[in-house]
């Protein structure tokens, strides 16, 4: 099973798509590794173009994978990849991005907000500059990105802003675990709520994409014990899957009726999808054992 630190093997799940991105042009932000990466290549396989926007133009001592190795596995995958550095919190770097996607390809069919920062420490742990780096790359990023890119998208035939984050549940258990994440994460998701409604009448839709179970990413193996704690995770694959089931409208629309405003769980889009069985995607524990995610 390819885990986040390799990414570039073949889809590992069964999920058979329905339809394709080929030759559509995406536009993803943080797609240097992990479930951005994973979303990238998927779509890669079907010959889409793909922009990427991350921060990691150097090798990082933590984390592997930078735009540009991203890149070269991407092409490698059968797409056309254009890396670009830039940071969602950075006005001047998502215009460039959405400047240069269009130069290149000539618009932009599909947004990815995929960049997100994680802190899950209580109200009085929480460093308060955590809490801004949170809010600006989280909830100001989904906005930005989304938002400088709407003209492109308006024009296009298949419009399309797919945000990973998570259905809006208000549980108080949620909040009152880790109130400052809950409320970055919660803020991308009232961006789906809100631009769905807001673009209805131009064709674009939006929606949000979660998965049911802990994912193997290099920001759950840096944590404290992350590598015990991802042995009950499932891989990447399973994320770009269903995000392929989401953008291709590969039967995942009918399980909610309309074509935006929905908040999918991996889960639920690849089993409208035809997908019965999701051990494929696990790391080695049962599937009862598997560690699920949280706002679920």
């Amino acid at each position: 099973m390819t885990s986040s630190n390799d990414a570039s093997g073949p889809a590992a799940g069964p999920y058979q798509a329905a339809g394709s991105l080929q030759g559509r042009t995406v536009l993803i932000s943080g797609g240097s590794r992990g479930i951005g990466l994973a979303i990238a290549l998927r779509a890669a396989r079907d010959g889409a173009n793909i922009v990427l926007m991350a921060k990691t133009g150097q090798p990082h001592a933590r984390l592997e994978g930078t735009v540009y190795s991203a890149a070269e596995q991407i092409e490698a995958a059968g797409g056309q990849a254009l890396p670009l550095v830039g940071d969602v919190r950075n006005d001047a770097d998502v215009a460039g991005a959405i400047g240069a996607a269009v130069d290149r390809f000539g618009g932009i069919d599909v947004v990815i907000n995929n960049a997100s920062a994680i802190d899950l420490s209580t109200t009085d742990d929480v460093d308060m500059k955590r809490y801004d780096l949170m809010q600006d790359i989280n909830v100001r990023g989904t906005f930005l990105l989304s938002k400088l890119a709407l003209p492109a998208l308006r024009v296009s035939e298949a419009g399309h802003i797919l945000t990973l984050s998570p259905p809006l549940n208000l549980d108080p258990k949620w909040a009152g675990m880790h109130l400052a994440y809950t409320m970055a994460k919660y803020g991308m998701s009232l961006t789906t709520l809100g631009l769905a409604e807001e673009l209805k009448a131009d064709g674009v839709s939006v929606n949000s994409l979660w998965p049911c179970t802990l994912i193997d990413t290099a920001a759950i193996r840096n944590m404290p014990g992350g590598d015990m704690i991802v042995k009950g995770a499932r891989s990447p694959e399973i994320m770009a899957d269903a995000a392929h089931a989401v953008l291709t409208g590969s039967n995942a629309v009918p399980a909610h009726g309309n074509r935006t405003g929905n908040f999918y769980t991996d889960e639920e889009a690849l089993a409208a999808a035809g997908v019965t069985d999701f051990s494929p995607y696990s790391l080695g524990a049962p599937e009862d054992q598997l560690v699920p995610d949280i706002f679920l």
